[in-house]
């Protein structure tokens, strides 16, 4: 038996591990079974390269829970250690590097090596007042023997032979009073479920019931009836799609496994990408687009973060740009390890060039689908439309790809690219400067008479009622020569009207300007420039626009939350009344002696045209019922 002191700077470093090395003491699990898998892999590794000539066999890590002894055993049939080992790896290396266990494995069949133990070993002290480990090298010859280590969480520790029989390492932790919690069932399989759902190497833990034929037992037609025997519960799925090569599979394997990922997730994915690159860099998984709710924050943190299949986190926007949080599937990298940093993740090349790699993927692929199914693209548009809107947005080099295959959806569901559309509306949407206007509704039911009016006159109108759809605008402005949108309440739809395609007033201006101020005098508010326009007979007589760039500067004070204020205080509601100086009624205003009736009539329009905007409240709202009954009831 030898006894001794571990090499560390501080005189005790375990209550510095328990307090700050790890945020969430369950990841101790995840720790020592990433060990064990290690060295497990290792094992195959050294058989594999003619290294050693030891028969494998049952290479499953088994958990043991013992809930009275207060208890967890997790144990391997890896390479295991000597006492020598024990005395580096644990004693000494373990708080600087295993450098030379890598540099002596390196040139194993590509394996990936990263020490047997590590700093990750010792957070077992997180949930134990004493840690064991019994281990049995793979090695013959003198000093091969079992060893026995065991340290109570102080630098003191006690290392002595075993009687341990077979190949590998069992280390046993002795639960504290302070973490009982880890000695539930339910609480470790939970643990186990999360982390280790996809190792490659088996994990066993507890039993499960399964149901086989009792051939002991028949009913009345003979058949077997069912018993229930016991079997051991396997926790993970080794061999996860992700790492199987994309020609050997079909569909449905892919929705199968979205299922596995999202058994919650109701909705199939719309499509998937498959990674596997392995050069400058080793990335791997399966990324899949949903169907994107209208709230769009929901949907993140659907991606699963994995290093050698061991899961990491869910939380990876330091890894893919901020737009690919949207996404739901998997990304398993060796090159990002384990315990990782929000410091770490923002300032590694490789993580950069990895996130660089996926969007150029993601894009590569859209563009693909775009150019060799568009019916189809066409037919998904609707649902991964926030998501390239919400990419376009915030990556620059996104934006260049996708801008030849967004598309716009126009009220008669046909769908056109950027350059498609320029070509549709050239004609008839250009302003007396050659800029194209792109017309466009957020809301059908609120702007239906406006649309109307734009159909009319021939002009196309694009559907924007997208979460994200007034910023994408404002962005597509930026970015294109001579292109606005303008909504097709505002002001823009009156001056696209060419003067040689100018219909001719009914009313002289000196007629217009004599009922002018009766409108003005019936509005009674700043807020409202009456004008006139020459439209068709059958287009409303009055109709409330806003000058878009008002509106939209209004719509920006709001966002910015304030209500609308800003340094300058709250901006001013500004519209335009426009009279359609050809309709009869207009007509007949100009004829009508009666002052009263036709202040009236005036301010019957004028209500009219503002209820269809919904600006028609309280008082007034209640005036203008009163007086529609009292014109429309039969005169006695």
């Amino acid at each position: 038996m030898q006894k001794g002191k571990i090499n560390v700077q501080t005189e005790n470093i375990f209550p510095v591990i328990k307090k700050f090395l790890y945020s969430d003491h369950e990841i101790f699990l995840r720790e020592l079974i990433s060990n064990a898998e290690d060295a497990t892999e290792k094992m195959k590794a050294l058989v594999r390269g003619g290294k050693s000539d030891v028969e494998l066999g049952d290479l499953t890590i088994k958990i043991v829970l013992d809930s009275k002894g207060k208890t967890i055993k997790i144990i391997d049939s890896g390479i295991g250690m000597t006492a020598e080992e024990i005395e580096k790896y644990i004693n000494q290396i373990a708080f600087s590097s295993a450098e030379e266990f890598v540099e002596k494995f390196k040139d194993i069949d590509g394996t990936n090596i990263i020490g047997h133990f590590g700093l990750g070993f010792y957070s077992a002290f997180m949930v134990s007042e004493k840690v064991e480990i019994k281990s049995k090298s793979y090695k013959k010859g003198p000093g091969t023997k079992a060893v026995r280590w065991e340290c109570d969480g102080s630098p003191e520790y006690l290392i002595e032979d075993s009687d341990k029989k077979n190949r590998g390492t069992e280390v046993i932790l002795h639960v504290s009073e302070e973490s009982k919690e880890f000695l539930d069932e339910q609480r470790i399989l939970g643990i186990l479920n999360k982390y280790c759902k996809f190792l490659p190497v088996e994990i066993e833990f507890g039993e499960e019931s399964k149901w086989v034929d009792d051939d002991e037992k028949k009913d009345k037609d003979g058949k077997a009836e069912k018993k229930e025997i016991k079997i051991p519960r396997i926790i993970n799925n080794t061999k996860p799609l992700w790492k199987k090569s994309p020609t050997e599979l079909k569909d449905e394997d892919y929705i199968n496994f979205y299922r596995e990922l999202y058994p919650m997730q109701f909705d199939e994915p719309l499509f998937w990408i498959h990674l596997n690159v392995d050069y400058p860099f080793n990335l791997t998984g399966i990324l899949y687009f949903p169907k994107i709710k209208k709230n769009i924050e929901i949907q993140k943190d659907k991606i699963q973060l994995y290093s050698n299949q061991v899961f990491i986190t869910d939380d990876v926007k330091d890894i893919v740009p901020e737009f690919l949080t949207l996404l739901h599937g998997v990304i398993d990298s060796p090159d990002i390890p384990l315990n990782v940093s929000r410091s770490y993740l923002q300032s590694d090349s490789n993580v950069k060039k990895i996130s660089n790699h996926i969007a150029k993927k993601v894009a590569d692929k859209l563009e693909d689908n775009f150019k060799n199914d568009r019916e189809s693209f066409e037919k998904k548009w609707n649902d991964i439309k926030v998501f390239i809107e919400y990419g376009m947005l915030s990556d620059e080099k996104f934006y260049e790809k996708a801008e030849k295959f967004t598309l716009f959806r126009n009220l008669d569901e046909k769908y056109f690219t950027i350059e498609e559309y320029k070509e549709k509306i050239k004609e008839l949407q250009t302003d007396k400067d050659g800029k194209l206007i792109a017309l466009y509704s957020n809301d059908l039911d609120a702007q239906y008479s406006y649309i109307e009016t734009a159909i009319n006159r021939n002009y196309d109108v694009l559907l924007m009622d997208g979460i994200l759809d007034s910023h994408f605008i404002n962005q597509l402005e930026q970015k294109l020569e001579k292109f606005s949108f303008s909504r097709v309440d505002a002001d823009t739809i009156d001056k696209l009207i060419k003067k040689d395609e100018q219909i001719p007033s009914k009313i002289s201006e000196d007629e217009q300007n004599k009922i002018k101020s009766v409108f003005e005098k019936s509005l009674d508010s700043k807020s409202y420039s009456v004008v006139f326009e020459s439209m068709n007979e059958d287009e409303q007589a009055v109709q409330i626009n806003q000058p878009e760039f008002m509106r939209r500067m209004k719509d920006m004070q709001a966002m910015g939350g304030g209500g609308g204020m800003s340094f300058y205080g709250e901006l001013p509601d500004q519209y335009n009344l426009v009279v359609n100086s050809n309709h009869a009624l207009v007509y007949q205003l100009v004829n009508d002696n009666d002052e009263e009736h036709k202040e009236k009539i005036v301010k019957q329009l004028i209500d009219l045209a503002m209820l269809s905007q919904n600006l028609l409240k309280g008082k007034d709202l209640a005036e203008f019922i009163k007086r529609s009954v009292e014109i429309i009831k039969p005169e006695k």
